[in-house]
């Protein structure tokens, strides 16, 4: 996606460590043109898909996720990354954040993930898999079916899509870096 690709040139920065820092349109600071966009380019990506349903995980991903549901007219649902006291019947997993470098206990309630549900998975960034992991565990246990997976920007250099393309999964990347050495931004 061009449009993107630019933004990431334009304000994203490149830090040591194989971080890419776009707060200012996308993770923190949110630009709701380019969400959009984005969005829109997703549902053409995956039309034609049997979804359902979307899921997300906070919180990064519930900005475009939210935007995706409105244009699709699909419910969203976001895994939760603290398990609420209200919540019964949830499913669980673990999911290794690479920016934070922790692990969390996810959740969603099993109301809103069913054997049922199909579902087009929604997330900001995808470097080494692990929050599709805990979406692709989460839905085992389940019985739902993922009919694919979104990520706005995918780090190729840390294989995350490559492993998740590997087990079958439609993956869409909106824009692949291959590289972030020297902090210098190279898009695949």
């Amino acid at each position: 996606m061009e449009l993107l690709k630019q933004r990431i040139l334009q304000d994203g920065r490149s830090l040591p460590g194989g971080i890419l820092k776009v707060d200012s349109f996308l993770n923190h600071q949110l630009d709701p043109n380019l969400m959009f966009k984005v969005a829109e380019e997703f549902r053409r990506r995956f039309e034609g898909v049997n979804v359902n349903k979307i899921v997300t995980i906070e919180a990064s991903g519930i900005a475009p996720a939210i935007i995706l549901g409105y244009i699709m007219q699909l419910p969203v649902v976001f895994i939760k990354k603290k398990e609420p006291k209200t919540m019964d019947n949830m499913l669980v997993s673990e999911v290794r954040s690479f920016t934070k470098n922790r692990v969390y206990t996810v959740c969603i309630s099993n109301s809103f993930l069913t054997a049922n549900d199909h579902v087009l998975f929604i997330d900001d960034f995808l470097a080494y898999g692990n929050a599709a992991m805990g979406m692709i565990d989460l839905a085992r246990q389940s019985g739902a079916t993922i009919e694919g997976m979104g990520f706005i920007i995918e780090k190729g250099f840390q294989h995350g899509g490559d492993r998740l393309r590997e087990m079958g999964y439609n993956v869409q990347s909106l824009a692949i870096i291959e590289s972030l050495e020297n902090c210098q931004i190279q898009f695949r």
